[in-house]
C-alpha cells in the first residue's frame, strides 16, 4: 500500500470571480491562496463543485467552469489546472485568447465540439477539432494564442488542462504536438499515458493518464486503474454514476488512490466521461499567473522577461482573435512559497 502525506500548499490564484480564460490568467491582482489538498491513501469519492469564471473577468464573454486548483484539492497527479467551457453557441461565445506566456508546464486542449486554432512563438500554427489532441510543452518559455475559427461548428465545448513539468523537464525546448489520431477501441480513447496495454503517442514527462470514455445509455462499464496513482473524473455529457456517486457535467470527482477498477453506470443519456490522474507529484512548485517555477525568484525573472519582451518567450504572429498581447499582473507584496508532497 502506498502511504503518503501532502502538506498544505500555497498557490497563487485570483479570487473568484476574476479568473482567467482557459489558457491565461488575466487578473491584475492575483492573490496567494492556501490550499490544503491531502490525497486519500484509500479509494474515496470527493466531489469538487468548482465555480463559474468569466473569461478575462468580462461577464458578457464566454465563461468556464474551473475545478482545479481548488481550496480542497491542488493537484491530481501532475494535473494542476482544469477548465471546462461550454457547450456554448460558438458565434456568440467564441474563444479569444491573446498572446501570453507559459513556463514549466504542458497545456492540454481537448475539444468535445468546435474548431480552435493555435499559434505559438515556435512558429507553429495548427487548427484542431474534437477527438484531436493539442499538447503544448512550455518548457523554459513559450508564447501562444488560441481562438475559434470562422468556420467552427455551431457549438463550442471543450476542456483546458495544465500539467506541471518535473524538474528534469521543466526547462526543455518549447514545442507543440498535434495528435489527430489517438488509440481507441470505440469506447475508450487514450489521450495521454498508458491504459490497459495501450499507449498514447503524446509526450509526457511523469507517469499520468488522460482518457475519454464514451458510453450509450443504460450501460455499466468497468475499467482497470493503476492502484498507485490518484485519479479524478469529469463528465462532459450525460448523467453517469461513478462508484455510486452521481456525476453531472460541472464538478470534478476525486477518486483517491488504491483503486484497481472503476465502474461507470449510465442512465437515460449517452455519456462522455474524462478520467485523469497519475503518480502523485512529489516536487515543490510555485504556480502564479501563467507560470510554474520552483521559487519566488524564478517567477520574478520570468515575469520581467515577459514584460521586457525578452527573446526567451518569442513572438506570436498572425493572431486573428480579439485583444492584444497580455500584460503581466504586478507581483504580490510577499514572497511566494513553494510547498509540495511527501510520501
Amino acid at each position: 500500500m502506498l502511504t503518503r502525506q501532502l502538506f498544505p500548499a500555497k498557490i497563487t490564484t485570483p479570487t473568484p470571480p476574476h479568473y482567467p480564460h482557459p489558457m491565461s490568467n488575466l487578473d491584475h491582482n492575483p492573490t496567494e491562496t492556501t490550499c490544503a489538498a491531502t490525497p486519500s491513501t484509500t479509494p474515496t469519492t470527493e466531489l469538487i463543485p468548482g465555480h463559474e469564471v468569466a473569461l478575462g473577468g468580462i461577464r458578457d464573454t464566454t465563461t468556464v467552469h474551473r475545478t482545479l486548483p481548488s481550496r480542497t484539492r491542488r493537484m491530481i497527479g501532475a494535473f494542476c489546472f482544469i477548465d471546462h467551457y461550454g457547450p456554448h453557441p460558438a458565434h456568440t461565445h467564441p474563444m479569444n485568447v491573446p498572446p501570453h506566456p507559459h513556463t514549466g508546464l504542458q497545456t492540454v486542449s481537448w475539444l468535445i465540439s468546435g474548431h480552435v486554432q493555435h499559434r505559438d512563438s515556435t512558429g507553429r500554427h495548427q487548427t484542431f477539432t474534437n477527438g484531436e489532441l493539442g499538447l503544448m510543452t512550455a518548457g523554459h518559455g513559450i508564447t501562444h494564442s488560441e481562438n475559434t475559427t470562422p468556420d467552427t461548428p455551431p457549438t463550442l465545448h471543450g476542456f483546458q488542462l495544465w500539467i506541471a513539468l518535473p524538474d528534469h523537464a521543466r526547462n526543455t525546448t518549447p514545442h507543440f504536438e498535434h495528435h489527430p489520431h489517438l488509440p481507441t477501441d470505440g469506447t475508450t480513447t487514450v489521450i495521454l499515458g498508458t491504459h490497459n496495454g495501450t499507449t498514447s503517442p503524446a509526450t509526457t514527462h511523469t507517469p499520468l493518464l488522460f482518457l475519454q470514455i464514451q458510453l450509450p445509455p443504460n450501460t455499466t462499464h468497468t475499467i482497470p486503474l493503476n492502484p498507485h496513482h490518484e485519479h479524478g473524473a469529469l463528465t462532459a455529457t450525460g448523467n453517469p454514476t461513478i462508484d455510486n456517486t452521481p456525476l453531472p457535467p460541472g464538478p470534478l470527482l476525486y477518486l483517491g488512490t488504491n483503486r484497481t477498477t472503476l465502474t461507470i453506470t449510465t442512465h437515460d443519456q449517452p455519456t462522455t466521461l474524462l478520467i485523469l490522474g497519475g503518480e502523485p507529484f512529489q516536487e515543490e512548485i510555485v504556480m502564479w499567473w501563467n507560470l510554474i517555477a520552483r521559487d519566488h525568484d524564478e517567477i520574478v525573472t520570468a515575469r520581467q522577461a515577459w514584460e521586457n519582451h525578452d527573446p526567451r518567450f518569442g513572438t506570436v504572429t498572425g493572431y486573428t482573435g480579439k485583444g492584444t498581447r497580455l500584460d503581466a499582473p504586478p507581483m504580490p507584496t510577499t514572497r511566494l512559497k513553494p510547498r509540495g508532497r511527501t510520501r
